[in-house]
């Protein structure tokens, strides 16, 4: 580890409360506005803002001609206000003078399309052309502004990966033929990983190799495995070009990028947030989710897991609506509060929002904004008011930790692997299975981690296991001391099927996972759209079924009917001091709950079912021994919740017992 992590110690430099702020984008306004911005900040109670992010054009707006005077008036004036800055270096949006040198860097989609620069985006991730401009814009950046006194953190480009990842054009294919060569070492080696014998694609020559553009058909899977993992490496390539020049040229400040934890399938996040100081993520409601509170509260412990435990920045969420979803809906009264602190539940120390100031020209003129169209005077800005208070009076919480009783395996690699094309059915959708299994614990106020399959596992009494398909035997030998150990595992359908070449394994369907679950699936039997399967104890399946021989594992439930009909659907075996459960099918909600429920009872885990379900629970803990309980009501009705301590923000003491109103939030010491 570098000194780097020093600064996770110590958070962000001059940073000693709780972040609260957003993306702050003065350029599009006249300067007459900015002293506004900085006292309706002041107001607010924001303390961070990211700027610079999409300003290249104007800081160089001819190649080596730079033009910092703008800039240096925007930071020293939030100097001013003591408001710390997230410096962005500008480089997802090359100025047009850059394409018009350049235009052969242009991405290349896989129809062999060539996106034009009329909107955001990365050139070609493989461009030197764009690498040099890049370094030459951030090094300008770090000399001018690396020390200064405003400055806390550097923001590198912005979510990587979207909107496009993927590049197909020449430079690219020559880039995926050094990645390849570097990884394989002989065509030999290629070829047997590739399994070229099908369909007759041996290459004889790395000059054969390209991108894995559209063909006739579908193209070889572990090609298209393989440039996904290049894709991924090309673009971390990016950031830490970027990032050394920073470390080197402003010394002590932190240096970061946004993810986006499950929206951006394009990067192996494991991989980058080892290269990141602090982890950031940018989280947006999916409007057409009814439960979209779930699918945050799973965002943020994602990020939180790739995090390590430490805090980490929520660097954008919206005030309200987006713009670029079918149907935009606003967030109702108390969402703006409850959405933030559930963030903040989960190991965020900073929250902040694209962006601060609503823009009036562009494409996102009607995505919300911290300070809306309707000005100060609206009920958007009275409650973002509020939370910058709520915020103010959270500062104990810096620096507390969250403790997880579960853990969920995640895995991109697997991810790309199952999302390629010809699959048995287009119905088993892998993060559809995580998130549902995800639901289940946090309908049961159990806090969740995510985890590699070849992470360290022990500190779980309970792993689950919904979606995964690729399994290394690294990964297998690590899920089978974890089981011997005293783990419970819970793996679900086609689950340990092919190895990291997308090979499947030998010994049928399961092959990775078959001495450890002590089960044999000897055929999958996908099931017809919206068909359900019954299983004993009235319990419901669908989606997916198989046929499973038992190799010594129990039965727990068995098909009623379907083409599995008469065979074991849910299986169970001991080994060691642990157990291991098997789901061949997708279940539903309540009979997920039954197949877990003993699980948890073995592992010692009690599921919180006498409140409401829609009653979020979480909790923070600092290192003096303090519980910081948070209380999320999403319900339409104040609940009683028995609990005793004292309200972080009022001090009174609770009598064991306090209210939590309808949509609202409470956060309790104990």
């Amino acid at each position: 580890m570098t000194n780097q992590s020093l600064l996770r110690e110590g958070w962000l430099p001059g940073v000693q409360a709780l972040s609260f702020g957003g993306d702050y984008n003065p350029e599009q306004w006249p300067e007459e506005v900015w002293a506004e911005d900085l006292e309706l900040m002041r107001r607010a109670g924001v303390n961070l803002v990211s700027i610079g992010i999409f300003s290249w054009g104007l800081l160089e707006p001819r190649p080596g001609e730079f033009d910092f005077g703008w800039l240096d008036r925007v930071i020293d004036g939030l100097h001013g206000a003591g408001i710390r800055v997230d410096l962005g270096t500008p480089t997802v949006v090359p100025p047009q003078w850059f394409w018009q040198q350049n235009p052969h860097v242009r991405p290349v989609m896989r129809d062999g399309t060539v996106i034009t620069p009329n909107s955001r985006g990365i050139a070609c991730p493989s461009s030197p052309e764009y690498a040099a401009a890049a370094v030459r814009i951030t090094t300008e950046l770090a000399q001018r502004y690396g020390q200064h006194p405003a400055v806390s953190l550097w923001h590198v480009h912005n979510e990587y990966g979207a909107p496009i990842s993927e590049c197909y054009c020449e430079v690219s294919s020559a880039a995926f033929r050094q990645w390849l060569q570097h990884k394989y070492q002989s065509l030999d080696a290629l070829n047997e990983a590739w399994g070229t014998a099908f369909w007759g694609q041996t290459y004889g020559d790395w000059a054969q190799i390209s991108a894995p553009a559209i063909s006739a058909t579908t193209s070889n899977p572990a090609h298209r495995l393989d440039f996904a993992r290049f894709t991924s490496d090309e673009l971390l390539g990016c950031f830490t070009r970027e990032r050394d020049v920073l470390r080197e040229l402003s010394p002590g400040i932190p240096v970061t990028t946004n993810f986006m934890a499950t929206n951006c399938p394009s990067m192996d996040l494991w991989k980058w947030a080892r290269e990141v100081d602090v982890v950031a993520n940018d989280h947006y409601l999916t409007a057409a989710d009814p439960r979209s509170q779930v699918g945050l509260a799973l965002d943020a412990d994602l990020t939180r897991s790739l995090a390590g435990n430490r805090p980490w920045i929520l660097m954008e969420h919206s005030s309200s609506a987006v713009n670029w979803q079918p149907r935009n809906l606003a967030k109702a009264p108390g969402e703006i509060a409850r959405n933030s602190l559930s963030h903040l539940a989960r190991g965020a120390d900073a929250i902040l929002f694209f962006q601060w100031r609503a823009s009036r020209r562009g494409a996102e003129k009607f995505h919300s904004a911290m300070l809306p169209h309707a000005g100060a005077d609206s009920r958007v800005f009275r409650e973002i008011e509020q939370l910058g208070a709520t915020l103010g009076d959270a500062t104990a919480l810096m620096g507390s930790k969250v403790q997880a009783q579960a853990a969920i395996l995640w895995d991109w690699e697997s991810l790309w692997a199952q999302d390629l094309e010809w699959r048995p059915t287009v119905d088993l959708l892998p993060r559809a299975q995580v998130r549902e299994y995800y639901e289940r614990l946090w309908r049961d106020k159990i806090t969740v981690d995510f985890a590699h399959p070849t992470a360290d596992l022990s500190a779980y009494p309970v792993v689950l296991a919904p979606a995964s398909y690729l399994l290394t035997p690294e990964a297998v030998a690590n899920l089978t001391a974890y089981v011997e150990a005293g783990g419970h595992l819970v793996v679900g359908p086609f689950s340990g099927v092919v190895d990291a070449d997308d090979a499947v394994y030998p010994n049928g369907w399961n092959g990775a996972l078959r001495d450890l679950l002590q089960v044999s699936v000897e055929e999958v039997l996908p099931l017809a759209a919206e068909q359900k399967v019954a299983l004993t104890g009235d319990a419901k399946g669908s989606v997916w079924t198989e046929d499973l021989l038992s190799l010594g594992a129990d039965t727990v439930l068995e098909y009623l009917d379907g083409p599995a009909a008469g065979k074991a659907a849910v299986t169970r075996r001991s080994l060691g001091s642990g157990t291991a459960t098997y789901v061949s099918t997708v279940l539903d909600h309540q009979t997920l709950t039954g197949v877990l429920d003993p699980v948890l009872a073995l592992a010692g885990i009690t599921a919180e079912r006498d409140l409401p379900w829609d009653l979020e629970l979480v909790s923070r803990h600092g290192n003096d021994g303090s519980e910081y309980v948070f209380a999320i009501n999403h319900g339409a009705a104040p609940v009683d919740l028995p609990i005793a301590g004292s309200d972080l923000q009022t001090g009174e003491s609770t009598d064991g017992s306090a209210k939590i109103p309808a949509g609202g939030v409470r956060i309790f010491r104990r």
